[in-house]
């Protein structure tokens, strides 16, 4: 047995961006089949890597201002740290001729967070610090890790706890500032609800996609300096960069606290030119930059489905993980015997009763996960697992470094397809408009501060 070592290390790095730091609402368009704002990852508590192998610096010493944002001070150390949490996110270092342009870029983000956060203050919106350590909390624990533990992992790597809570801040900040100046102002009418039920309807076995968004906004007088950056950006998600790190950090669209996720939607539902480059994509796909109203947008389109109509791939299912992990510096020469083995006797691994026996032979460790939706999983999961019954394995997955590890399907509920309630319509509606308004005001914003370079 020849073990493939593709490397996932940078999956454990990503789960303080990816998992953890989404603390906004998720901006949901499209209602076909689960159309509720989407709860965390189902998949969270097994870590699995983002790709499948299936067998068969130090801080520097002087700290200045770069920039004074109505007063309030934001340091060179500020952005460099925010930057390293970029490179974390995306499991590998920032190319060097990169870092200048990104380095803007993040500061962009901090003056914009730190007007958010001016902002809530004006309002008298008070952010406790209680409320950014229970996010901390959940952040260190998608990584099992303590807080403590995981400041001194970002302090080694370059960032730092404090950045990592200035950014939850900001997301709480705008989240609760939007809820106070925005929301009541919004009105959606019996009619548009039940419009929007009623095309539903009528769309019964048409695609939506659920769809990514990196959005840049850009004038007559920046456009082309906004497309060259989008293409750089473009150039990076080509390299294997993280769409939702990029998002998160670079999209000035108010989904970019959930990594840009638009959510289910029909490609009718966007602007003409998004419509016409999603309705060629395939699942998987990342588009050129598009220039829209107001800037230019990078779509990725991350699934497809059929509105109303059932899919496997939206099973729920309850799991046992059989893993078991090799020693540092174990060649894949050494580990090949035991991979064999383990192979060989997860074929008989005799349905979940079988799985705690197989991890003791093993020397291995068991998870249980509960209420994993299947369309979650790695797409080489999901088609390996779509024709699997109950008490059955997968083939073992995984690489030396993060170990290799098989999945037994202890239950596994099927999901009817149907239409979405009036409530969660104009749930959908009311987020749509506010996140529009959202973008108006941060603009505002941006328009009346008071912003010194140094």
């Amino acid at each position: 047995m020849v073990l493939t070592n593709t490397s996932f290390s940078g999956r454990s790095r990503k789960a303080f961006l990816l998992a953890g730091l989404g603390l906004a609402a998720a901006a949901t368009a499209g209602f076909a089949q689960d159309s509720a704002p989407p709860p965390a990852d189902s998949t969270a508590a097994l870590q699995l890597p983002e790709t499948v192998t299936v067998f068969g610096a130090p801080l520097p010493s002087v700290v200045k201002a770069s920039v004074i944002v109505n007063g309030e001070v934001i340091t060179q150390t500020d952005i460099d740290q925010r930057l390293a949490l970029l490179s974390l996110a995306n499991g590998q270092a920032i190319d060097p001729a990169e870092v200048d342009r990104l380095r803007q870029q993040v500061l962009r983000n901090l003056i914009d967070e730190t007007l958010q956060i001016q902002a809530a203050k004006a309002e008298e919106i008070e952010i406790k610090d209680a409320d950014i350590d229970r996010a901390v909390k959940r952040v260190a624990g998608n990584v099992k890790q303590t807080p403590e533990q995981m400041a001194d992992y970002l302090a080694a790597n370059g960032s730092s706890i404090r950045s990592i809570r200035r950014q939850i801040m900001g997301e709480i900040a705008w989240r609760r500032l939007q809820s106070a100046k925005i929301e009541n102002s919004v009105s959606v009418g019996e009619d548009e609800v039940k419009a929007v039920i009623d095309k539903l309807e009528a769309s019964k076995g048409t695609e939506e996609f659920k769809i990514g968004e990196i959005f840049l906004s850009a004038n007559p007088a920046n456009r082309d300096e906004v497309l060259a950056n989008a293409q750089k950006i473009l150039a990076a998600l080509s390299q294997g960069g993280s769409f939702v790190a990029y998002a998160r950090q670079f999209s000035e669209a108010s989904t970019a606290a959930v990594g840009g996720d638009l959510g289910w939607i029909r490609p009718e539902q966007l602007p003409p030119p998004l419509e016409q480059a999603v309705r060629a994509m395939p699942a998987g796909a990342v588009s050129q930059p598009i220039e829209v109203p107001g800037g230019y947008s990078i779509v990725a389109v991350q699934d497809v489905r059929k509105i109303l109509t059932n899919d496997p791939r939206n099973a729920v299912l309850s799991l046992k993980q059989v893993s078991i992990s090799f020693p540092k510096g174990t060649t894949q020469e050494q580990a090949s015997a035991r991979v064999s083995s383990f192979v060989t006797a997860s074929q008989s691994v005799g349905g979940c009763g079988g799985a705690d026996k197989l991890a003791a032979d093993f020397n291995g460790e068991v998870v249980q996960s509960e209420q994993v939706k299947m369309r979650e999983l790695p797409p080489a999961l999901q088609e390996m697992m779509l024709p699997m019954q109950v008490g059955q394995a997968t083939r073992p997955f995984g690489n030396l470094e993060e170990g290799v590890r098989v999945l037994v399907i202890c239950g596994r509920d099927e999901v009817d397809a149907k239409l979405p309630t009036y409530d969660e319509v104009y749930n959908q509606l009311n987020e749509e408009r506010i996140n529009m308004r959202a973008r108006r005001y941060l603009r505002d914003l941006r328009r009346d501060a008071v912003i010194d370079f140094r």
